[in-house]
């Protein structure tokens, strides 16, 4: 499974890829106000710097939403560097848009997907990751894991190559449920995957081993 950090935060991402484990970075536009981008330049800006940071896909979200605007904004975005996976909603004009974008060899992301239908239609169209949210789901008392299973299921059944990347991952069982159930990727913030270093376990063994260690050497 990859980890990908939902973020626009360059400390984070940066801690992540200090790490050793980080495989990409998705953003959104909230998540650029969150850290007070603001305006289109400093927003492109900000995307060539975490492109710098990250050895992987960075999905960079278009604003508009009819099909010429989502083909003008994502063709900018795809030209700011390699790395750039154009992110675009699951509407009508977004999945004409994933296809041109196919097509044209840029990669992309199709986001807001809600149900195994959304799934199939991104991946039809070309989409290089299509993004359930889990945890929005789980918000309205839907399960978000068994939407995963569909989607795993259903591109397993026909060899789609599109990546099923789960959004919304707000906590380790969700990580490691995304795991279990075949997921390719998932994006979560950077305390989610850092908290799975931590178990009492490890820490009462590592304790006991240098308390043992100061005994026989001082």
């Amino acid at each position: 499974m990859k980890f990908f950090i939902d973020t626009a935060n360059l400390k984070d991402i940066q801690e992540a890829v200090e790490l050793g484990v980080l495989d990409g970075v998705t953003t959104n536009p909230s998540l650029m106000a969150k850290e007070g981008i603001k305006g289109t330049d400093a927003v492109m800006a900000h995307y060539k710097q975490i492109c710098e940071l990250v050895d992987g896909d960075v999905s960079a979200e278009v604003i508009a939403t009819d099909y010429e605007g989502i083909i003008r904004e994502g063709e900018a975005l795809a030209e700011l560097h390699p790395n750039i996976v154009v992110k675009v909603p699951m509407i009508r004009d977004g999945v004409k848009a994933i296809r041109y974008f196919t097509d044209k060899g840029i990669k992309t992301n199709c986001t807001l997907i809600f149900s195994a239908g959304q799934a199939l239609l991104a991946a039809k169209a070309g989409a290089t990751y299509v993004s359930p949210f889990v945890g929005r789901l789980d918000d309205i008392g839907a399960d978000g894991m068994q939407l995963i299973q569909q989607i795993v299921d259903i591109f397993s059944n026909y060899g789609y190559p599109t990546q099923v990347l789960a959004a919304s991952v707000r906590h380790i069982p969700h990580l490691i449920q995304c795991a279990e159930l075949g997921a390719d990727v998932v994006t979560c913030p950077l305390n989610v995957i850092t908290g799975l270093l931590n178990h009492p376990l490890t820490d009462k063994g590592l304790a006991t081993f240098l308390a043992d260690h100061k005994k026989v050497n001082g």
